[in-house]
């Protein structure tokens, strides 16, 4: 690999459009020479786009993004820019584990509204068979 690369190569490189990698730009995160009209990519580049794409995986927000890889190319020492990237993933995870919570909750309301529903179609099925027609919903 060069130790820079166009916006194409990037692309390609990273499995991501080049109009992504232009968002990215517009917002800080990386920010390419010119030549002519051309955008080339220095390694650092290619770092904060790599550490880009983790946190956008991690699904931390573009501002988290932001500060965690601006203090990446400032600090002197880690210490700051982990502690910071711990405390966005202990974020991160408590919002993940409400939101699979939610959804546990969510699954059990629709278990026991398909176990009425299964009981009332049959209560229908014998009420049709003695004659009988009930008026029931499910709730």
């Amino acid at each position: 690999m060069n130790d820079t690369q166009t916006i194409t190569e990037l692309a390609r490189d990273f499995g991501v459009t080049t109009r992504a990698i232009r968002y990215w730009e517009s917002h800080g995160l990386v920010s390419p020479a010119r030549e002519g009209g051309n955008r080339i990519y220095s390694k650092r580049d290619r770092t904060r786009l790599k550490l880009a794409l983790r946190g956008k995986r991690l699904g931390l927000s573009l501002a988290e993004i932001k500060d965690l890889i601006d203090m990446y190319d400032t600090a002197e020492d880690e210490s700051t820019q982990l502690l910071s990237f711990l405390g966005a993933l202990a974020q991160r995870r408590a919002a993940l584990e409400q939101q699979r919570d939610d959804i546990q909750a969510v699954l059990k309301e629709i278990a026991r509204f398909e176990r009425q529903c299964r009981d009332m179609l049959k209560s229908d099925a014998a009420a049709a068979d003695s004659g009988r027609r009930p008026n029931r919903h499910p709730g």
